[in-house]
């Protein structure tokens, strides 16, 4: 879930922050995002999986993150990292959400449907795949593009691991895999909102200061 190390992202050439093409892409990974959250509360619902409300909630942070993002495309360099502090706290709000829904699961006893799981988290990883693919060439720009690209990354991660605990759950009959696996993700949105929250705050000094942020 969410996004996260960002010193895998510095090595790319930053696009210009209005252009067509990244114009495009955001609104296709939007389209994407909204469509796979509508199909994941169904699904999590449905199976009884805290993994896939997890990724559901992922799917929502992030469609809202592309919405902010074609929102501030193009405006100077303050407005932006203002875009960027909002999804940084927006992950870390879902995070929270979605630890809390683990221990309730995880109290409540509740065994997910391993089936569901596994069909979900592997049409969600063909969907997030084919996004961070067409993500890849904008991940070396400012926090704002950059969060764009590390959350779809990170979320082909998060479906795989969904996938992972749909298999746990089916060979051990329980559900601490699925438990586990959206722990994780809860951690992995912590983790993720933070660093793209302390970016953001950087860029803002930068720009209140008329300097350009720090490389």
């Amino acid at each position: 879930m969410a996004c996260c190390h960002d010193d895998h992202c510095s090595a790319a050439k930053a696009q210009p922050l209005d252009s067509p093409q990244w114009r495009r892409a955001l609104w296709i990974a939007l389209s994407v995002n909204a469509g796979f959250f509508l199909a994941e509360v169904a699904a999590g619902a449905a199976a009884g999986s805290a993994a896939l409300m997890a990724d559901a909630l992922d799917f929502f942070g992030d469609a809202t993150n592309y919405a902010i993002s074609l929102g501030v495309a193009g405006m100077a360099l303050a407005w932006r990292a203002r875009a960027a502090l909002v999804k940084g706290w927006t992950l870390i709000a879902f995070a929270l959400w979605v630890l809390g829904s683990t221990g309730w699961h995880a109290w409540a006893g509740t065994l997910p449907r391993a089936e569901v799981m596994g069909l979900v988290g592997a049409a969600a990883l063909l969907a997030n795949g084919g996004v961070a693919l067409m993500l890849y060439r904008f991940r070396g720009g400012d926090a704002n593009m950059r969060s764009v690209w590390i959350c779809s990354r990170n979320d082909a991660v998060g479906n795989l691991a969904v996938m992972l605990a749909a298999a746990g759950v089916f060979g051990t009959g329980t559900g601490w895999p699925d438990l586990v696996v959206a722990g994780i993700m809860g951690g992995l949105g912590l983790q993720g909102g933070w660093q793209i929250v302390r970016q953001a705050r950087g860029e803002l000094r930068g720009a209140e200061a008329g300097l350009a942020p720090a490389a």
